[in-house]
C-alpha cells in the first residue's frame, strides 16, 4: 500500500532515494574494465561466453544480418518506428546551433565554432527487456549533431541482437553495432580493442554495472550522465481522474522495484482514490510484482495546502518526469524551475515521451534537475572560441593585460603582451 504524507512530515531528499547507496560492483567493474584494457577482444570473447551463454565468431554485427532484421520485425511496427524517428529528428533539429563571429571593434574579430564529435558510443541495454527507443533516442541527436561515426554496442544473448533492436538502429542511422554488453561494452568503447573503436563518448542506460563503468572510465570519455532509477512527479487537483493518476504512476513503478512514483496534491480525496486505484490495477499487470514493490517502498502521496504549495514540492524534489495533469497546466508551467521533461495536461501521459513525441527521453535523475538537462544535440558537439587581434588592437589595450598579469603574479603572462608592444607590430 503506498504511504500518504503532508509535506511537513516527509524529508525531501528521501523522496528519490537521495541518501548515497554504497553498492558492491565498483571492485568487480575496475578488474573488468582493466581486463579489457590489457587483453582487449579475447577478453570481450569470453565475457561473452560467460554472461550472455554466446560463442561468437566475431563480435560486430554483420551487414546480413542487420538487412533481415528489417523482414524480421512487423511491418506495421516498423512504420511506427520510422514516424517515431521522425518525430525525434523533428524536434532535435531545433536544438541545432550556429557559429557566430563578433567584429565590433576595430582590428578585432572573435568567434566560436561549432564541431561534432568525431565518434560516439551508444549502449543500448538487452536483458530482461528491449528498448529501441533509447536506440531512436541516443542516435538521432549525435546525428544531427554531425558525428562522423556512431558505434553500437548490445548484449547478444545467446549471440542473437534482438531485431527490433537492430531495425530501430537502421533507421536511427548506426554505423557499426558490437554484440557486447555490461561493463566491458563500455570499456571497449572507452579504450578501443582490435574490434571495436575507441569513442569519444558514451551514452545510453544499463543495470548497476553499466552505471558504475561509466562513472569509472569518465575522463577518458565523455558520458552523458549516471542515471539512477527512473521516476516520475504527478501534480493533480481534485478534478483529475484517479484511475488515469494511478496508471501513470504504474507506467514508471514496472521499470524497477527501485522506480518511484509519486503524486502530489492538494485533494484528500484525489489522494485516497488513487490510492484504492493503486491496489485495484497492480494484480492486473504482467510486471505486477516489480510495480507492487515499487509503490510498496519507493511510491508516495504527498498532501500540499494548495496547488501552489504543489509546485514548490515539485521543484524541490526536481523529478525526472513531471506530469502537470490540471485543467489549464500552462498557467504554472512558468512557475516550474527544475524537471528533466514535463508533460502538460490530462491529454499528455509520461508514455508519449518514452516513446513518440519527440523531445528526447534519456533525463536527470535523482535531483539532478536542478543542474542538467536531458540528451540532446548538444552533448555531441563542442565548442572552440577563437581570437584575432591586430597590432593596433592589441597595442590599445596591451598594458592593461600587462597590469593584469602582473597582479596575478604571472609576468611570462604579462611579458608575451609587452614584448609585442616593444616590437611595435613586427
Amino acid at each position: 500500500m503506498i504511504q500518504q504524507y503532508r509535506y511537513e512530515e516527509i524529508k525531501i531528499e528521501d523522496i528519490f532515494h537521495r541518501t548515497e547507496e554504497k553498492t558492491d560492483v565498483a571492485d568487480t567493474v575496475a578488474a573488468i574494465i582493466e581486463d579489457v584494457r590489457k587483453n582487449k577482444d579475447e577478453a570481450l570473447f569470453r565475457y561473452c561466453r560467460q554472461f550472455d551463454g554466446a560463442e561468437l565468431e566475431c563480435l560486430e554485427v554483420s551487414e546480413e544480418e542487420r538487412a533481415a532484421a528489417l523482414w524480421q520485425v512487423d511491418h506495421e511496427f516498423l512504420d511506427i518506428l520510422r514516424e517515431a524517428a521522425a518525430n525525434i529528428r523533428a524536434f532535435h533539429e531545433k536544438q541545432k546551433r550556429q557559429d557566430f563571429v563578433v567584429t565590433e571593434k576595430d582590428g578585432v574579430v572573435l568567434g566560436q565554432k561549432i564541431m561534432p564529435l568525431d565518434r560516439a558510443g551508444v549502449y543500448v541495454p538487452g536483458g530482461t527487456a528491449s528498448y529501441p527507443s533509447t536506440v531512436l533516442m541516443d542516435t538521432i541527436p549525435a546525428k544531427i549533431a554531425g558525428v562522423k561515426e556512431i558505434i553500437m554496442t548490445t548484449p547478444a544473448k545467446g549471440g542473437k541482437v534482438n531485431p527490433v533492436i537492430l531495425a530501430a538502429a537502421e533507421i536511427a542511422g548506426v554505423d557499426r553495432i558490437f554484440k557486447i554488453g555490461g561493463a566491458q561494452a563500455v570499456a571497449a568503447l572507452a579504450y578501443g580493442t582490435e574490434s571495436v573503436p575507441k569513442v569519444d563518448k558514451i551514452v545510453g542506460p544499463g543495470n548497476a554495472f553499466v552505471a558504475e563503468a561509466k562513472k569509472q572510465v569518465f575522463g577518458r570519455v565523455s558520458i552523458d550522465m549516471i542515471a539512477g532509477p527512473s521516476e516520475i512527479l504527478i501534480l493533480a487537483d481534485d478534478t483529475c481522474d484517479a484511475e488515469i493518476v494511478a496508471a501513470d504512476m504504474l507506467s514508471q513503478a514496472e521499470h524497477d522495484k527501485m522506480a518511484s512514483a509519486v503524486l502530489v496534491t492538494d485533494s484528500q480525496r484525489l489522494a485516497d482514490a488513487v490510492s484504492a486505484e493503486l491496489e485495484r490495477q497492480i494484480p492486473l499487470l504482467p510486471r505486477a510484482e516489480i510495480a507492487r514493490a515499487s509503490i510498496d517502498e519507493c511510491g508516495k502521496i504527498i498532501l500540499a495546502e494548495s496547488m501552489v504549495q504543489a509546485v514548490e514540492i515539485s521543484n524541490e524534489i526536481a523529478p525526472e518526469h513531471l506530469e502537470i495533469c490540471v485543467d489549464h497546466p500552462f498557467a504554472y508551467l512558468a512557475q516550474i524551475r527544475h524537471a528533466g521533461s514535463i508533460f502538460l495536461g490530462k491529454q499528455a501521459p509520461e508514455a508519449l515521451g518514452d516513446y513518440f513525441a519527440g523531445p528526447n527521453h534519456t533525463l536527470p535523475t535523482s535531483g539532478t534537475a536542478r543542474f542538467s538537462s536531458p540528451l540532446s544535440v548538444d552533448d555531441f558537439i563542442k565548442k572552440s572560441s577563437f581570437t584575432y587581434y591586430t597590432a593596433d588592437a592589441l597595442r590599445e589595450v596591451g598594458q592593461k593585460i600587462v597590469r593584469f598579469a602582473n597582479e596575478e603574479g604571472l609576468q611570462a603572462h604579462g611579458r608575451s603582451v609587452a614584448v609585442r608592444l616593444e616590437k611595435g607590430g613586427e
